[in-house]
């Protein structure tokens, strides 16, 4: 060594390029080298948006007079709403809210052209899908200058006596299932499935990729056992795991943060399960896919990124542009989070959820179904 210099330009070269020729190799790790910064800078520069608009809208519409359908007209042209139908009865709209069909009820009672003429300030009834307050703030703050400005041209001549008025219009806004805005009864419900996504995609991914590295697959595939087997025996110990996970952000959600439980929690473990068999399902997928525990610890990364950014867990969910909320739609967390935000904050039951589960239950038998696939060309 004393004859070797210091610092060689030979070696330094040699060590240079085989790094770059093992990092051709790793295709999937270069991938996810350039894939995932390019991830974040659409998601970041395009979906995300805290100021969201378009938001669905119904009507309760008992007066049809050119006042009401005014402040209608100047609702939409706010751009903050999107009416998409109109309700037969308050009920009705309630079980829009509560499903999640609308974001807002609008409700133009009966003779309301009639009292504004008169001055006796008529009032406007909206109800609001408050679970997320991210998502109804603005709309909710704009509401009260647009309503006054939206009559200034109709409050002419004779009326105009009612446009020096503060208000023409008694605006009234029920804010639903979370009325004094607290951020956490919004968030800590959200964690469940954020917390569940990350830690059962992230273990089950290492499942087969485990074995491979110890050296014991060959003991694994020399067993007479069915892949189908294989991966269910792998996915169902850990399903207590996530009823340990549950169990505990629950309690602590009660305990710490004073999160309401309108709904049956029974019902929501009932949920929970289809919802981590999905998770464990895609993580033994990438488990199969992978080379080695990096390669699947990286994959498992690269989909949690956009499950926790798309489903409506950190930004408003109707505030992403519609091919941000088409990818959202495919991931299970998104549905999750909604069923589990419409238990324990609505107190929605089953029939109100059903709609929610079994885009879960498709994504777990085709997540399966691949592994199944991957697993068993392994054998060859």
């Amino acid at each position: 060594m004393k004859n070797h210099p210091a610092f060689s330009p030979a070696r330094f070269w040699a060590i240079l390029v085989k790094e770059f020729v093992q990092m051709r190799r790793d295709r999937l790790t270069f991938g996810m080298m350039i894939g995932i910064p390019l991830l974040q800078l659409i998601l970041f520069g395009y979906a995300i948006n805290s100021d969201p608009k378009h938001l669905a809208t119904a009507v309760l519409l008992a007066d049809d007079g050119p006042q009401g359908r005014t402040l209608l007209y100047a609702m939409r042209n706010s751009a903050y709403f999107d009416f998409v139908g109109q309700v037969e009865n308050e009920s009705a709209g309630r079980a829009a809210l509560a499903r999640g069909e609308v974001q807002f009820v609008v409700n133009i009672p009966q003779h309301f052209s009639r009292d504004l003429l008169r001055g006796d300030r008529p009032a406007v009834l909206i109800e609001a899908d408050a679970a997320d307050p991210a998502a109804t703030s603005n709309a909710l703050g704009a509401m009260a200058l647009l309503l006054n400005g939206a009559l200034q041209n109709d409050l002419k001549g004779s009326l105009a006596f009612l446009a020096v008025t503060d208000s023409p219009i008694d605006l009234r806004i029920h804010a639903l299932y979370n009325p004094e805005a607290v951020t956490q009864y919004n968030i800590v419900p959200g964690l469940l499935g954020v917390v569940l996504t990350m830690t059962m995609v992230m273990i089950t991914a290492l499942a087969i990729t485990r074995e491979r590295e110890r050296g014991t697959m060959e003991n694994l595939l020399s067993m007479p056992t069915r892949p189908a087997e294989v991966l269910a025996g792998k996915i169902i110990p850990y399903i207590l795991v996530g009823y340990i996970q549950v169990g505990l952000i629950l309690v602590c959600a009660r305990l710490f943060f004073h999160v309401p439980m309108v709904g049956s929690l029974v019902l929501l473990l009932a949920v929970a399960l289809v919802f981590i068999a999905a998770n464990l399902a895609m993580g033994i997928t990438f488990s199969t896919v992978a080379s080695n525990q990096l390669q699947a610890a990286q994959s498992a990364s690269f989909f949690f990124l956009p499950s926790m950014l798309l489903s409506g867990f950190m930004f408003p969910f109707r505030g992403m542009p519609h091919w941000a909320q088409a990818i959202g739609e495919f991931l299970p967390l998104t549905h999750f989070l909604r069923i589990v935000r419409g238990i324990l904050l609505k107190g929605n039951g089953l029939a109100e959820v059903a709609g929610e589960i079994w885009p879960i239950a498709l994504f777990t038998v085709a997540a399966f179904a691949v592994a199944v696939t991957r697993y068993r060309r392994t054998l060859d």
